[in-house]
């Protein structure tokens, strides 16, 4: 090699700074934070607004009513106009939806607007986000392979699934003020997003309606039909249930310092989805198979019938291990799903069919409240049953559709 071939690979490694990636990951990890920072906050409002069940798990799944069509538009937008744009508005939504949240009080109504909020600042980001870091982590800004850069985007968001409501709860149970003190750290944390997105480059191509036209193809694929549309609402369905329906119905809130616990499960739940994924990637060496989302899908299944032993006994410490095998199972198929939806996408349409897959993925956040309304007629060991033997059949199909 020449000197001027080393200077050349020196200053082609420079670019390659993590400051190229970082501001992105940050931003990912504070929409999902502020995602899920309210899961806690469910025994605070049970307790002083006297909400029942079925409100509570309205209010926490009301927020995919303001992501699936963020993450819809977002995405095309961004592939269109550009990342920044969309992950600065992305910010700014997360922004208010705390702020509506933390002077909230005792009005039901801005709760569930702070919720709206949040759910269209993740569907703004979660689209776009995964797809510009991505990018700034593969050549030329980066070295990070699709499964390396599909794992980065699961980890940061997961990292603020976990971060958000451990520290929630930590403050809602022992910081004065629980119903406002627990939001603090996220303004915090989404006004140091918005100082630091422009060191991220810009990487959006820009052409108005190529992103829509490019993305149809890969919906319209069989794999993506028979393959990832099955699997994705399965990869929130798992941890939603987890920390947003178990610890309520084996009566979490009435334990000693329950918030704090059903902080701990809700991030234990989400670390477990983190620590997984190295499994993931090694499971998804071959594209045809697809065994990444076969295993998740089977780990869901067991969770669920792990789900269905705890309501039945109502032991409070079963939650914890339930949280980290239903976490596992959403920290597989989560990886699975990014991992196709970047084999399948045109590059200009990356985010838009990103966008597709996570508006899948939120539509298992319904499963709780769905759950809860059936519970009128069975009992919830019945339902987590049904629910379980659900996943399977669609593990079985995965299997076999993506053989």
């Amino acid at each position: 090699m020449t000197a001027i071939e080393v200077q050349s690979a020196a200053r082609a490694r420079a670019t390659v700074s993590p400051a190229r990636w970082w501001p992105v990951g940050v931003a990912l990890l504070g929409v999902g934070w502020g995602s899920n920072q309210f899961t806690p906050m469910l025994l605070v409002y049970s307790h002083t607004l006297g909400l029942s069940t079925g409100t509570l798990e309205a209010m926490f799944g009301f927020y995919a009513l303001g992501l699936i069509p963020g993450l819809l538009v977002a995405g095309a937008v961004s592939d269109e106009r550009g990342r920044r744009p969309v992950m600065f508005a992305a910010a700014l939504f997360g922004l208010a939806a705390t702020s509506a949240l933390a002077v909230a009080g005792h009005s039901v109504t801005l709760l569930f607007v702070g919720r709206l909020l949040a759910g269209i600042s993740a569907g703004t980001a979660f689209g776009a986000g995964t797809a510009w870091l991505r990018e700034v982590s593969s050549p030329p800004f980066g070295t990070a392979t699709d499964h390396e850069a599909a794992r980065r985007a699961a980890v940061t968001m997961t990292a603020g699934f976990a971060l958000g409501p451990l520290v929630a709860g930590v403050l809602a149970q022992w910081a004065p003020e629980p119903g406002v003190v627990p939001y603090l750290p996220h303004l915090a944390l989404m006004l140091f997003v918005i100082a630091v997105l422009p060191v991220a480059p810009e990487t959006g191509s820009g052409g108005a309606g190529r992103s829509v036209a490019r993305a149809l193809p890969s919906i319209r694929s069989r794999r993506f039909r028979r393959v990832v549309a099955p699997m994705a609402p399965w990869v929130f369905a798992a941890p939603a249930i987890a920390f947003a329906l178990l610890p309520s119905v084996v009566g979490a809130g009435s334990a000693t310092d329950g918030i704090a616990l059903t902080a701990a499960i809700t991030m234990l739940t989400a670390l477990a989805g983190v620590l997984i994924q190295p499994v993931a990637r090694r499971l998804d060496a071959h594209a045809d198979g697809n065994r990444a989302a076969t295993v998740g899908l089977l780990v869901v299944c067991a969770g669920l019938a792990f789900g269905a032993l705890t309501a039945d006994v109502g032991e409070t410490w079963l939650l914890i291990p339930n949280g980290i095998v239903l976490g596992a199972g959403y920290g597989l198929c989560l990886v699975a799903g990014l991992v196709e939806v970047q084999r399948l996408a045109h590059r200009d349409a990356l985010a838009g069919l990103t966008a597709v897959y996570y508006a899948l993925t939120y539509v298992g956040f319904a499963a709780p409240f769905v759950i809860a309304l059936a519970a009128h007629v069975a009992a919830y060991t019945t339902l987590l049953l049904i629910t379980a033997a659900l996943s399977l059949i669609t593990a079985l199909w995965v299997r076999a559709a993506g053989a």
